[in-house]
């Protein structure tokens, strides 16, 4: 019934299809790998094989852009799906519009937080940073310019913003995202703008 619910939503748009759905984690792995979808919209609590874990394989194999979708805006599973790679993460209590626009976004290489836990992600980033960088994170390798560009991602920052902050071109902004990306091991902004509060890193 939920997945009817969603299909009817993104299929108001004409610029979005549906390729295929899922009843389970296993299943969702599986239609992402047929598939190949540019957003695969993935539930936290589902049955053989939970969404984070189906989320982590499916950004792992480079399958899909991930937004997870959930009930419940635990930190758990909101810090759990970015962990995991997810570069959106919404209420199923989310609009159509709102669904749409992140569907777009994170097409786009972009990311989407749910309003309602984007003020808890940002108090933890500011918040809970640990004392030393992690030596395991190669933030050596970034260029200074990659560095402003994870602060713009650490600040939730789309692609237009960057350019704007560092005054660069859109293009110049999308380059120097995906390659920072590649550095850190990152297959989200979201994760990477998680990395670096983790390891304690300041842009």
């Amino acid at each position: 019934m939920i997945r009817s619910g969603l299909r009817a939503m993104l299929e108001t748009d004409p610029a979005v299809v549906v390729v295929g759905e899922a009843g389970d984690g296993d299943e969702a792995v599986v239609s992402a790998r047929r598939h190949r979808p540019d957003v695969a919209l993935v539930d936290v609590r589902m049955p053989v094989r939970d969404g984070i874990d189906a989320t982590r394989r499916i950004t792992a194999e480079g399958l899909a852009a991930v937004v997870v979708l959930t009930t419940f805006d635990l930190d758990e599973y909101v810090f759990g799906a970015i962990r995991a790679g997810a570069a959106g993460f919404l209420l199923k209590s989310t609009d159509a519009r709102t669904l749409l626009e992140a569907v777009h976004r994170v097409a786009a290489g972009e990311g989407m937080l749910s309003p309602a836990v984007t003020r808890r992600v940002l108090d933890a980033v500011a918040l809970d940073v640990p004392a030393a960088p992690s030596t395991a994170v190669p933030f050596a390798e970034l260029t200074p310019r990659e560095r402003d560009v994870l602060g713009c991602l650490a600040e939730g920052l789309g692609n237009q913003a960057i350019a704007a902050r560092l005054v660069i071109t859109e293009t110049t902004a999308k380059s120097h995202v995906s390659r920072v990306l590649m550095k850190l091991g990152c297959s989200s902004r979201l994760q990477a703008a998680v990395l670096a509060r983790d390891a304690g890193f300041a842009p």
